[in-house]
């Protein structure tokens, strides 16, 4: 976050401050745990900005997703640093709280009612798959954010919220309309992703009229360009031409996207089709356990065929368990990813690639407990380091990167709700609660 960025911003008339400030891109880990992966002293030091900008100018801020997943302790862990902020600034917000976190009896009532449907790949919805959530969110549309507002909020923070919402909702709430306002919250939701950057840029002001809107960078020395702008619609959408958000769909079909000057985008010609109001639900499990460990090979024999050496480890590792713990080792699964080669896509490499110049192989064994991942990894350690290839003459070693080599990585956390949920009322999954620092000495 850039100070100057949103002093430009302001100076250029904005009337609201609105952020996203989570996602599931990093995994089921902090939803499941109610923490944030980013740490607190940065948060703080980026929310302070916003806060003292939306304070100097009175213009509210919202903030979506607080916390990265948006559950309940998620939210509350932002609120307490506001908090913190708000006495050190010695102002005194009202602030509003927009708790989605859903009970499991919630969500069951929901499902027996046959108001919950899946998404694909995923098929109906089981109450153990419910009880095995440790959490479960709803992603929230804007109107929470708008009823906020017009109770008198300065600072709203959300539970979890769709990316595109919390960027629409004071627009739509001032009356702009539905399509440009949802299509510029889309454009915005990633800041300065949708710019061209000369030098490092964070966010951009989005103007909405009643014919389209215009975006431009809060950096002056970056800009935005026709296919900048468009392009952020392909981000985490597998249509480029068309969003579901709660209770509708933006289609840019027919947008243009026009060139005003170097620096900033009109938009024009986006539609809004109304449609049931849905909510998405995300639910994340705590599941079994996991002991990795790492090692570096540029042994020339191996490098001559790393689809050979993979398959022959895997099958000698999963053998030296059998052969060592037996049935007690329970349900386990070994996993072996070479970096540098396919570790990411986990494709087949296809014939006549390049040999690379070394790999690292990451072993990942999986078990019910965390002591059985641990004594699965240690009953495979020997090969796993020394396993030699036909065409070695000499016992090889490979390069380990810690010691001790076995390092407990602890549970697998994991996704197990992708459905979405019909109600009549966007208000009626979500729960407002206030901090009101007007009382504050």
């Amino acid at each position: 976050m850039d100070e100057n960025e949103v002093r430009y911003g302001i100076a250029k008339g904005a009337q609201a401050i609105a952020s996203d400030a989570g996602s599931t891109d990093s995994g089921a880990a902090y939803l499941a745990l109610g923490i944030s992966k980013n740490n607190r002293e940065a948060v703080k030091r980026d929310l302070k900005i916003l806060m003292n900008a939306s304070a100097e100018a009175q213009i509210p801020l919202l903030i979506g997703s607080c916390g990265q997943a948006g559950g309940d302790c998620n939210l509350d862990w932002t609120r307490d640093i506001a908090v913190e902020i708000a006495r050190e600034l010695e102002i005194r917000p009202k602030i509003a709280l927009l708790y989605s976190e859903l009970s499991a009896a919630e969500v069951k009532s929901y499902n027996a009612s046959g108001r919950i449907r899946p998404l694909p790949p995923l098929g109906p919805l089981d109450e153990a798959t419910i009880d095995s959530c440790a959490h479960i969110v709803a992603a929230m549309g804007p109107e929470p954010f708008i009823a906020a507002l017009q109770e008198g909020a300065n600072i709203v923070l959300g539970g979890r919220t769709t990316d595109t919402a919390v960027i629409a909702a004071y627009a739509l709430m001032r009356g702009a309309p539905r399509a440009a306002s949802w299509h510029a919250g889309k454009i915005a939701e990633c800041g300065a992703q949708c710019t061209v950057k000369e030098t490092p840029g964070s966010g951009v002001l989005v103007s909405i009229d009643a014919d389209g809107f215009n975006v431009e960078p809060l950096n002056p020395a970056n800009r935005c360009t026709p296919q900048s702008v468009s392009a952020h619609m392909l981000y985490e959408n597998s249509d480029p031409f068309k969003l579901i958000e709660p209770g509708g769909v933006l289609d840019v079909t027919n947008a243009e996207y026009k060139q005003i000057d170097d620096r900033f985008v009109r938009v024009v010609g986006s539609t809004w089709e109304t449609r049931p109001y849905t909510m998405k639900l995300e639910g994340a499990a705590i599941g079994r356990f996991q002991t990795i460990m790492l090692v570096g090979i540029q042994d020339p024999v191996v490098l001559r065929d790393p689809e050979a050496f993979h398959d022959r480890m895997k099958k000698i590792l999963v053998q030296r368990v059998h052969d060592t713990i037996g049935d007690s080792a329970g349900d386990f699964d070994i996993s072996l990813r070479l970096y540098g080669w396919n570790a990411v896509s986990g494709e087949i490499v296809p014939t006549g690639a390049m040999t690379p110049r070394e790999i690292g192989v990451l072993f990942v064994a999986t078990a019910d407990t965390q002591v059985m991942a641990t004594q699965i990894a240690k009953a495979c350690n020997p090969y796993f380091f020394h396993m030699p290839m036909p065409a070695h003459t000499e016992l090889p070693s490979y390069g380990f990167a810690f010691t001790p080599a076995d390092i407990e990585r602890g549970p697998v956390y994991e996704f197990k709700l992708n459905h979405v949920i019909d109600i009549d009322d966007p208000m009626s999954l979500v729960r407002t609660e206030w901090v009101d620092m007007h009382g504050e000495p």
